[in-house]
């Protein structure tokens, strides 16, 4: 998305006789949808203007292009500053700058982290010269513009208010200096000639604007990269709070290995990450030597690996990677080196069949390794005997003696990168009050449909590009099929619509298999995975009434384990169990709506529900 984009020359005038940082601010506003603070329009002020004085060069011609706080597509991650022309031989060039107030930083023994200040003290965070570069990559990566129009990407940083003391330049970064040249207070006419080397002529084609335009390749899978990323090849780009997270984990691991217990606690929304730094971690300290192991207790993401894995290695080497989280009950204190818990939220008390082994698998996963990380995202709990939650992790991590950090993930790649979806969402769903009460369709690709087959049909037409495109539903309905394949499970009379649940055979795979979009999902074989576009059935146990979310646990099908034991909590304490299935509703909902990487699309039973979500949407 392009906030701002002018020719040096006009950018020079914008400089020179307006305020640049309130031009940019209500650009940023009315096409990002982004309240901007005061904090970050000082450091329009106090950053632009340096670089104002570079493009000052008359050798820089007045019809290159520049463009401020780009916002990558599909993510919430902008690029400061852009600009844009024509090398000595007519190639198409494009500078990346990663802006930096910066005047101080602390070298760390973590790769690209460097320890700051920021308003509320010292703080890690990655490297600029490495943040420049990562964002050169999601480009590289995903924007066909980049990739096959070949235009060339020249990343780099700019500390203009950082004498250079040797810690930000230190040998230890010099890769990703390399990758992305640092320039700092002392650097202006390096930095100048850097520009001039790749800038040689004006943009007559205006790159930025390919670029903005350029069709977006579907996002890599993590489940399709997996076989790759065992075989220690680098198939993601960890961005920002990713790279934060993935380093502190390896840090942690190591120091757990030759010390104290150490239990660190990620928080992340849906599409920040998580998975991805879990297997990535898993790879890395396999290949350190640590016996590590990677943690679900919902069995379909490990369904889909265990797929994506088939001919690269045994089940038993799976086996050993890969692990339920009722695994430990019975595991001798310590005896992992490193056990990484994705979707910590679905941890049950209880392990076994008959949840009859052992006394809490937060407990027990702590005991069992000198290093554990939860991943965790507390909206994503929709079974009734989910424990997983923050404060739970912490009080177990305490009497187990171990050393607690916690973390949070704030780049999403799902959703299109919307962060203005996901507080919408919640709002929506009236799980916690956001700003967030209109989503503008710009943002997002979020359809209310009045007659399931239509919807359907659209995720059925557009499953035909990339097989991933899939129906889901809440558990409203029987799984009738499961008895007698000849009937149908999802019926709405009205509409003469009929379908059938997800795949009885192979049902952890229903993400994936082909055949599969001709069934519907719920949220047991959905959990923990992504699709590009999802179609959403609410049914009778979410309703709208004058303007408040309704929820009926009674609505649900007798079938769903996720609730079952609520009738008899009900009669004991109504109350209580009422809030609590109010939550596991909301959530399930919130998950299965928050799957696709580029639209959801949904259909509601009920009519006034149908109505309150289309009057939440501005087109």
């Amino acid at each position: 998305m392009i906030v701002y984009k002018s020719t040096k020359k006009d950018f020079l005038v914008d400089v020179y006789d307006a305020d640049i940082q309130d031009i940019v601010r209500e650009a940023v506003e009315k096409k990002l949808f982004i309240k901007v603070g005061d904090s970050e329009l000082n450091s329009w002020g106090n950053s632009i203007p340096q670089v104002e004085i570079i493009l000052r060069d008359k050798d820089i011609p007045d019809d290159a292009l520049v463009a401020i706080e780009y916002n990558i597509p599909r993510t919430q991650n902008r690029i400061d500053f852009i600009i844009s022309g024509t090398g000595e031989n007519g190639e198409d060039n494009v500078i990346l700058i990663e802006l930096k107030q910066w005047s101080k930083a602390t070298l760390t023994e973590k790769d690209a982290i460097v320890t700051t200040r920021f308003a509320h003290g010292e703080k890690e965070t990655v490297h600029p010269s490495y943040q420049a570069w990562s964002y050169s990559m999601l480009l590289r990566g995903y924007n066909a513009a980049v990739y096959e129009g070949k235009i060339n990407l020249f990343p780099c940083a700019y500390l203009h208010n950082y004498n250079d003391d040797g810690i930000i330049s230190n040998e230890f970064y010099k890769d990703h200096i390399t990758n992305a040249p640092l320039f700092c207070k002392g650097d202006k006419r390096d930095f100048r000639e850097f520009v001039k080397r790749f800038i040689k002529y004006g943009d007559k084609k205006d790159l930025i604007l390919t670029i903005e335009n350029g069709e977006l390749r579907p996002s890599k899978k993590l489940a399709s990269s997996l076989a790759s990323l065992l075989k220690g090849n680098k198939e993601f780009t960890l961005i920002d709070t990713q790279k934060e997270v993935y380093e502190t984990a390896k840090t942690c691991a190591i120091a757990a290995k030759n010390g104290h217990k150490k239990v660190l606690i990620v928080e992340g929304g849906p599409g920040t990450g998580k998975s991805v730094i879990a297997i990535n971690l898993l790879v890395e300290l396999t290949k350190k030597g640590l016996i590590t192991q990677y943690v679900t207790k919902n069995s379909a993401p490990r369904a889909v690996y265990e797929s994506k894995l088939t001919g690269t290695i045994k089940k038993t080497q799976f086996s050993n990677l890969f692990s339920g989280s009722g695994s430990y009950s019975s595991a001798k204190p310590n005896s992992y080196d490193a056990l990484i818990v994705d979707e910590a939220h679905r941890l049950n008390e209880k392990s076994g069949l008959y949840s009859n082994l052992g006394e809490n698998q937060i407990k027990e996963i702590i005991s069992s390794s000198v290093f554990s990380i939860f991943f965790i995202d507390e909206k994503q709990k929709i079974h009734i005997k989910d424990i997983g939650s923050i404060e739970q992790i912490k009080a177990w991590a305490e009497l187990e003696d171990a050393e607690v950090q916690v973390m949070e993930l704030t780049s999403q790649f799902r959703c299109e990168g919307s962060d203005g979806y996901l507080s919408w969402l919640n709002n929506s769903l009236q799980i916690k009050t956001t700003a967030n009460r209109i989503l503008n369709a710009k943002e997002y690709d979020f359809r209310v449909y009045d007659n399931p087959n239509e919807l359907r049909d659209e995720i059925f037409k557009l499953n035909k590009v990339d097989n991933s495109a899939r129906l889901l539903a809440g558990y409203c309905w029987d799984w009738n099929s499961k008895k007698d394949p000849d009937l149908m499970d999802i019926v709405i009379p009205e509409h003469n619509f009929e379908m059938q649940w997800n795949l009885n055979k192979n049902v952890m795979l229903w993400m994936i298999k082909p055949d599969s979009v001709s069934e519907i999902g719920c949220i047991h074989t959905s959990q923990g995975l992504e699709a590009d576009y999802v179609g959403v059935i609410i049914g009778p146990d979410l309703i709208v009434r004058n303007g408040k979310i309704i929820t009926n646990a009674f609505e649900r099908s007798g079938m769903d384990h996720s609730i079952r034991g609520f009738k008899k909590l009900h009669k004991a304490d109504p109350k209580s169990t009422n809030l609590l299935m109010d939550q596991i509703i909301k959530n399930t909902y919130y998950t299965l709506m928050t799957r696709a990487m580029r639209g959801c699309f949904i259909y509601c039973t009920d009519e006034e529900t149908s109505d309150y979500f289309k009057n939440l949407i501005e087109h």
